[in-house]
């Protein structure tokens, strides 16, 4: 459908024999517009867009000749802007074609944002595509109603055209086929490089880049208090969260549909006039339901974050996001959206709820994944998922790592401070602080005990233990001098003692 748009006065469409909008062969003249306003400014976006389209793919005449323009420029790396391609064209003696200087400067104010090129170019290859399709078809329909018309001749020139679209298609480097694609060696030295979590360390990962995270609980245990201050560290407004570092982010979109005001206030808490300029600058917030449920719209959460510039977007909560959870094939579809906005480089945090069936589970009783409500795909397709256990109001709680990217975190017994915001780490419970309790040190079946409550504590809690230590050891928070060998005497275990350099930060 044609587009309202400002153009120049020497700037035609194609020839059409349409005489209403609705014969007019399809084209978008708006993003046509827009993808060479973006070109002009981001060499990124030139790039992106000359994957994707042919200069014929342009509707417009003048539009394909300022499109070459630019490439022409690109090639020759020299700038894309209004004054140099007005310049490159006015030599080429095309400047007065093309609607003039002043009509390089409407396109140059044509793109909402020149993240979108790509976007654009989407829309405008469609079209084009569409075109090259209804052309096909009124030269067969012309065909049948010449006299002596022969169907098998038609059918074959048809069919031919057919393949030769399909076959271009194909063959463009910026096809739904081959747009994702890459060579092995690309995948595995830059899409699966060894880079640092968003939250945690190498060993002990809460939220690795290019997966989502996720954090289960009931209502009231503090999943958004614990989400908030993650949000917080990525812009840069603390540097840790339950003593793990958090890396930063460029902007945050914060998807805010469940209660949105109550949100407001549990963030206030946090909030200083100091903090202003950061969060009108690199926190956007969406109030209330989307304009569609992901499972509808899947390309959805991606447009959202290219449309307002975030490489983060959190989800609260991922009941107002779906039509319903508990059903495969909408987990599938929202599944679909969380990885699109991932493979865009848009990292995904997800707040959700455990199953209403199992909220009278005993308190000790460690959760596992079929607590958390909805389809067994909602919790398959995320990369690391937290579960809070605990009573609405409580301000201690216990952290599960339910699905860990590397080592496991916790169990934690956390304790929240409703009054301002934060979430620590219950003292009687933290390696460190257990280590500065005991000055002669702890062997691992020693801090198992501690961590377990259990006097003789499993393999399983020793070997956790052991991580525990080894971990502090490689951080400087821990020393350990070695144990003896056995003999007549029996061994003697390695110990761990808290360092010499955390006694004096501590």
């Amino acid at each position: 459908m044609n587009q309202r748009t400002a153009s120049g006065p020497d700037t035609p469409s194609r020839p059409s024999t349409a005489t209403s909008l609705v014969d007019e062969p399809p084209n978008d003249l708006a993003a046509e517009q827009a993808i060479l306003g973006a070109c002009m400014f981001r060499h990124q976006a030139v790039d992106e867009v000359r994957a994707q389209l042919v200069p014929e793919d342009f509707y417009r005449p003048a539009h394909e000749t300022i499109w070459r323009a630019i490439l022409a420029l690109r090639a020759e790396d020299a700038p894309t802007d209004p004054i140099v391609l007005g310049d490159y064209l006015l030599g080429r003696g095309d400047l007065s074609r093309i609607g003039g200087t002043p009509y390089l400067h409407v396109l140059a104010d044509a793109p909402p944002t020149v993240a979108n090129a790509a976007h654009y170019a989407e829309i405008v290859r469609r079209k084009a595509d569409l075109r090259r399709l209804r052309e096909n078809g009124i030269r067969t329909v012309q065909l049948a109603v010449e006299p002596g018309a022969d169907p098998d001749a038609i059918r074959s020139a048809a069919e031919a055209e057919l393949r030769a679209e399909r076959d271009r298609s194909l063959a463009s480097g910026g096809g739904r086929l081959s747009r994702y694609l890459v060579d092995g060696w690309r995948f595995v030295t830059e899409t699966g490089a060894d880079t640092d979590p968003l939250w945690g360390t190498r060993e002990q990962t809460a939220w690795s880049s290019g997966e989502s995270l996720m954090i289960v609980g009931p209502p009231g245990v503090g999943k958004t208090t614990l989400a908030h201050q993650v949000i917080l560290a990525r812009l840069g407004l603390q540097d840790t969260v339950l003593n793990m570092p958090v890396s930063s982010s460029e902007r945050v979109l914060y998807l805010a549909m469940d209660r949105p005001k109550q949100i407001a206030h549990a963030m206030a808490r946090r909030i200083s006039p100091d903090h202003e300029s950061v969060l009108r600058d690199r926190l956007a917030v969406w109030q209330g339901p989307l304009p569609a449920t992901l499972d509808k719209e899947p390309d959805l959460l991606a447009d959202l974050a290219a449309a307002h510039q975030a490489d983060t977007i959190v989800i609260d909560s991922l009941k107002d996001a779906v039509s319903t959870l508990v059903d495969d094939a909408l987990a599938v579809a929202f599944h679909n959206a969380r990885m699109r906005a991932l493979r865009n480089g848009v990292e995904v945090m997800e707040l959700h709820h455990q199953r209403k069936a199992t909220a009278d589970a005993p308190r000790g009783q460690r959760p596992t994944l079929d607590r958390v409500y909805g389809s067994t795909w909602i919790t398959s397709g995320a990369g690391s998922v937290l579960f809070i256990a605990g009573e609405a109001g409580d301000p201690a709680v216990t952290l599960h790592h339910l699905k860990t990217p590397t080592g496991e975190i916790g169990p934690l017994q956390v304790i929240h401070d409703h009054e301002r915001g934060t979430t620590t780490i219950e003292p009687t419970f933290d390696p460190v602080a257990i280590l500065r309790a005991h000055p002669d040190g702890l062997t691992t079946r020693d801090l198992a005990a501690v961590l377990s409550g259990q006097a003789n504590p499993d393999r399983s809690a020793v070997e956790k233990a052991r991580r525990h230590l080894e971990r502090l050891v490689k951080s400087g928070h821990a020393r350990k001098t070695e144990g003896a060998a056995g003999g007549t005497g029996g061994g003697q275990q390695a110990r761990y003692g808290v360092s010499n350099l955390h006694i004096a930060v501590g």
